[in-house]
């Protein structure tokens, strides 16, 4: 019975990384932060706040799953469903950052105001996505955790939580350390243009894999 919980809990920490390496769950915070100069703090911050929404909405579909007896198989279709979902958002959320950066571009007169408020509804947009996009091998993990009472519901999903949690901040630094190193005229002009762009191409990859 020890051995094959650790297994699970082995098998749930590997299936973390894996998730979270997906580019949808650093590089929108590396392209908004490097375009509106976050801090480190305020970039690891939103990270790990996105990361609750992202991981918290997929534990409570779970959870109400598991207390209403639905079958793994159908809470599998919803997260699929919400998965769909996520992406158009992702892709529709960077063309509309990308025709924004653009027109930013063009007048560099906008008032601070303008752009402050901007730069907030990007955030609660940022944050939207991430709540809306699930992650699917969570509730199948959670089912199995069934095996072993609510402790092991509640053990699998903190794991996966914080592997996760951990993944999208430190990569999100990562990331956003290297792309600092980038200092070209063009690049800091479009820097809302090209983090838009990037962020669309990540959704499009995502919906082909």
């Amino acid at each position: 019975m020890a051995d094959s919980f650790s297994t699970l809990i082995i098998a749930t920490v590997s299936i973390a990384v894996v998730h979270a390496f997906a580019p949808d769950h650093w590089l929108p915070f590396v392209m908004i932060g490097k375009a509106q100069k976050w801090s480190k703090p305020k970039l690891s911050f939103v990270a790990f706040v996105s990361g609750l929404g992202h991981v918290g909405s997929s534990i409570i579909l779970g959870a109400i799953g598991i207390l209403a007896g639905v079958a793994s198989i159908k809470l599998q279709g919803v997260e699929a469903t919400r998965g769909e979902i996520g992406i158009y958002l992702l892709i529709g959320f960077g063309i509309a950052y990308a025709l924004w950066g653009l027109k930013h571009a063009r007048h560099h007169h906008h008032h601070s105001s303008e752009l402050s408020t901007k730069k907030v509804v990007t955030l609660w947009t940022l944050f939207a996505v991430f709540v809306l996009g699930p992650c699917e091998p969570l509730i199948p993990l959670m089912f199995l955790g069934t095996a072993y009472g609510w402790s092991g519901i509640a053990t699998v999903s903190i794991m996966f939580g914080l592997v996760t949690l951990i993944m999208m901040v430190g990569q999100s630094l990562l990331g956003y350390a290297g792309i600092q190193l980038i200092k070209h005229d063009f690049a800091e002009k479009f820097s809302h243009a090209l983090a838009g762009g990037v962020i669309v191409l990540t959704g499009v990859f995502l919906y082909f894999i």
